[in-house]
């Protein structure tokens, strides 16, 4: 959680005022919504675990809470456009200003009478309003926005497999599954979407049933039935379905395989709060792995999840000193993931990194169609990028 700086506010009768720690007012660094926020500031997820990934966000609702800042709740006062720029990655602190002027933001704020939960939304337009603990904010996505994220062009779509029930897609890397802060158009759920259409020429609800990382390449299952969806989902979640991923890790594991089991819990000290690592009190992941090809400074693996959690293979890998190619965040130095956020990856930074994204991909899925009860396999070839920056390094 990030840090406070408390200063007393002599105009406003000794009141305290909170202000992110080491963000200066009026240059609040922006950052991704599923990514990181830069040192000192720590990310929120905004999007309820149950929302259909499928349709464009409409509004964006926020809980002003003094344990996110570290303040006592009766000390917890700060601004609008700073409590926003915290929180909304795609926007800088003057653009989210004028949002807040274009009145596409709400504020619902407890009183005496009316508790947080029952207090009426209503319109705000100045971005210097100040907040306390229990206030709710809600943004609304501009109608430009929304419309950038539900169309597109179907663009190159590269199906695996397909049958009445679901689809998958090999899908590229630096492309995200489904809109979301700075990637709102171009995405993999748009190009199906754009691709999937009724004869009336109306959408066909096709959902996602898991994601991948924006960098991760390789198979993305979608369920082309509503009604069929949560039972694919509930594959997923019973850990009923195989997942294996190609991965180039540096270095040269001691062994040729092996079953990597450490817990893995959220990553408290780091600026990224999205960054897991491993911990006694974490959750149980298990990752076996398979040594496919040695070369003098890296090895290709094969790793197959027995648990699904974030970032597993990643964690994993850096835990027993094999983190992936191009790895960001789990790499040496986490600064790097959080450079690239602001965009300010210097060349030093590419360099260190050699494959510009981190070297993962989603190889082989093994589920049961929900209807027909048919075990099917999908495999995806490694991907171009990796094939060649792999081909490119000498034998070990």
């Amino acid at each position: 959680m990030p840090s406070l700086r408390r200063a007393k506010r002599g105009n406003r009768g000794g009141v305290i005022s909170c202000q992110l720690a080491g963000v200066e007012a009026g240059s609040v660094p922006e950052r991704t919504l599923h990514g990181a926020a830069p040192s000192g500031v720590r990310a929120v997820s905004l999007f309820p675990k149950d929302r259909d990934l499928s349709k464009p966000l409409e509004h964006v609702e926020l809980v002003v809470r003094a344990s996110d800042f570290r303040c006592a709740v009766e000390e917890l006062e700060l601004r609008l456009d700073a409590f926003l720029a915290h929180h909304l990655d795609w926007r800088s602190r003057s653009s989210i200003q004028q949002l807040i002027r274009d009145e596409h933001v709400l504020v619902s704020a407890p009183g005496p009478e009316q508790p947080s939960v029952d207090a009426p939304f209503s319109i705000e337009r100045r971005p210097g309003r100040y907040l306390r603990h229990g206030a709710r904010v809600r943004v609304v996505i501009p109608e430009a926005a929304r419309l950038a994220a539900t169309t597109s062009e179907p663009g190159d779509l590269a199906i695996l497999y397909e049958d009445d029930e679901v689809l998958a897609v090999d899908k590229p890397p630096m492309m995200a599954v489904h809109p979301s802060g700075r990637y709102l158009t171009g995405t993999l759920i748009q190009r199906v979407h754009a691709r999937y259409r009724t004869r009336e020429g109306e959408r066909v609800p096709i959902r996602l049933c898991h994601r991948l990382d924006r960098e991760t390449s390789g198979i993305v299952l979608l369920a082309k039935d509503p009604q069929l969806h949560p039972l694919v989902m509930a594959q997923f979640e019973g850990r009923e379905v195989e997942k294996e991923y190609l991965a180039i890790v540096r270095g040269q594991p001691a062994r040729d395989e092996g079953m990597i089991d450490l817990p893995l819990g959220s990553a408290r000290a780091s600026a990224v709060m999205i960054k897991m690592t491993v911990r006694e009190d974490g959750m149980e992941s298990q990752t076996g792995y398979r040594v496919l090809e040695r070369r003098r400074e890296c090895a290709l693996v094969l790793c197959r999840l027995h648990t699904g959690r974030q970032h597993q293979i990643r964690v994993h890998m850096a835990a027993i000193g094999h983190p992936l190619v191009g790895d960001k965040l789990y790499g040496d130095d986490e600064s790097v993931f959080l450079r690239e956020l602001k965009g300010e990856l210097t060349d030093a930074d590419r360099a260190s990194l050699d494959l510009q994204r981190h070297a993962l991909h989603a190889h082989r899925l093994v589920f049961t169609t929900p209807r027909t009860k048919q075990r099917i396999e999908v495999v995806s070839p490694l991907a171009d990028d990796m094939r060649e920056w792999l081909e490119q390094r000498s034998p070990a």
